[in-house]
């Protein structure tokens, strides 16, 4: 199937629940890679006044995103582009959640990925399953020394929401983060096996120091 056009993407943005001025950040992006090199590029959301879980108007409209707000952004511009919306989740041991958008490419998945940190960053689509790709996360994924990631979600189609829920909501999508927090996951390791994995060395501890934009004095002292 060929990929729509920008206008036609530009149609299908303000159709499914975008404004003008969103839709056409959005449909400019023709493929997963576009997607992936504009979160890269886009400012991170630190929540300076809590937490916050914006739709994709939102976050465009406040120019920065964290994992989920960029996941939800990305599965939307897959949408346009003739992907299925899907989102999944990773649920980790002592450390925080993280969330990606995955796509299909002639029978493998990928995934695109907003991160300020080295790991957990864009899956090229070589994976023949979801829990190939899920796996591919395990060893980056880590507090400190240790290794925390512990489950993934059944992908998450967000075609069966409302846009009020996740593309146009004016405050935070809280009932959408619930929905994927309760989705069905999947074990990556148990609790015997975690007791044996090996620590990351200095090495490796040491990499969480490079982000893409730097951590605010405040946000460390936090973390």
């Amino acid at each position: 199937m060929p990929s729509p056009s920008y206008q036609q993407r530009l149609h299908l943005a303000q159709v499914r629940g975008l404004s003008l001025p969103a839709a056409r950040k959005l449909a400019k992006l023709k493929s997963p890679r576009d997607i992936q090199d504009f979160l890269v590029k886009f400012p991170q959301n630190f929540e300076p006044q809590g937490d916050t879980a914006r739709s994709v108007e939102s976050t465009l409209a406040a120019n920065c995103a964290h994992c989920i707000e960029g996941a939800l952004l990305a599965a939307f511009a897959l949408w346009l582009q003739g992907h299925p919306p899907l989102l999944l989740d990773f649920s980790a041991h002592q450390d925080m959640d993280h969330v990606i958008a995955p796509f299909k490419v002639k029978g493998k998945w990928g995934a695109i990925s907003k991160t300020n940190y080295v790991c957990l960053r864009w899956r090229d689509p070589i994976y023949k399953s979801i829990r190939e790709l899920a796996m591919s996360y395990f060893h980056e994924y880590a507090k400190g020394p240790r290794k925390s990631l512990r489950s993934y979600s059944k992908p998450f189609n967000l075609r069966r929401l409302p846009a009020k829920l996740w593309i146009n909501h004016a405050g935070n999508c809280w009932e959408l983060t619930q929905r994927l927090t309760d989705a069905p996951h999947y074990e990556i390791v148990s609790a015997a096996e975690a007791k044996n994995l090996r620590p990351r060395d200095a090495v490796e501890v040491a990499s969480d120091q490079l982000t893409v934009f730097p951590v605010p004095t405040w946000k460390k002292q936090r973390l």
